[in-house]
């Protein structure tokens, strides 16, 4: 059994995975913006299985309350073994061209925020000498597209941070996973046309609670976007500039 901290636990994708880890009995700690619907999501994980699924309200923009959740967790769970960042946005492309505002907003987001407060997860992990942080990144941020450059640029920016971290804690028993996932249908992507290369939650759900028993340090989910990116990173620019990705 694993004490897992969970932020962004109202999120399709996060949801899935949390009902993997209720079905064999570990003790979770829920994290999102809105009471309403965390509430429900730790009832159905206690009758699935949890053994134990505590809650606390955060807007994970405030970095300052970063610190009191963390403490909560520690409070309710004793020991952290593992946790999973899975908060985020997928901001309107033209309205970020158009406004710098919102272009910072997004930023900080998808990556100012979850780069403070994973600073934090890991310097507590490391004091208390093991655990695991899994972070969900995309595969957006493996080259700057037209279509998603803020997004993408912000998630680009997350990953080679992880990659920092994890370089920085090499040696310790602590592990960084990257999670990529490629287009999934869930509320966020509601007003884009689905196709074949759309996932559902409950597959990326299954590909993250996998990876994190295996303590990988990267996955792209599902696993054919591996091959997809590493095309489209292949590409030369003259090439790639003449496409509307």
């Amino acid at each position: 059994m694993s004490n897992i901290v969970i932020i962004g636990a109202t999120s399709a994708i996060a949801e899935r995975a949390a009902r993997r880890f209720a079905e064999r009995g570990d003790a979770l700690y829920l994290v999102a913006r809105r009471a309403d619907k965390l509430a429900p999501i730790a009832e159905d994980l206690k009758v699935r299985g949890a053994s134990q699924a505590g809650t606390h309200t955060m807007d994970a923009d405030d970095l300052d309350a970063h610190g009191a959740m963390l403490d909560a967790a520690v409070d309710a769970l004793g020991v952290i073994d593992q946790v999973l960042v899975a908060y985020g946005t997928l901001p309107d492309q033209q309205a970020c061209e158009a406004d710098p505002a919102s272009a910072v907003a997004a930023w900080h987001t998808n990556a100012v925020s979850p780069i403070a407060l994973v600073t934090a997860i890991a310097n507590r992990l490391e004091a208390q000498g093991h655990g695991l942080i899994a972070v969900i990144g995309s595969v957006a941020g493996d080259r700057g597209r037209a279509s998603n450059y803020v997004y993408g640029s912000a998630k680009a920016g997350l990953a080679a941070f992880l990659d920092g971290l994890r370089h920085r804690l090499a040696d310790t028993d602590i592990d960084i996973l990257t999670i990529k996932p490629g287009l999934v249908d869930t509320p966020m992507t509601a007003e884009i046309d689905k196709g074949p290369l759309f996932a559902d939650a409950e597959r990326v759900g299954r590909d993250i609670v996998t990876a994190m028993d295996k303590r990988r340090a990267e996955i792209y989910t599902p696993g054919f976007w591996r091959l997809i990116m590493a095309i489209i990173r292949m590409v030369p620019r003259p090439v790639f500039h003449r496409t509307k990705l």
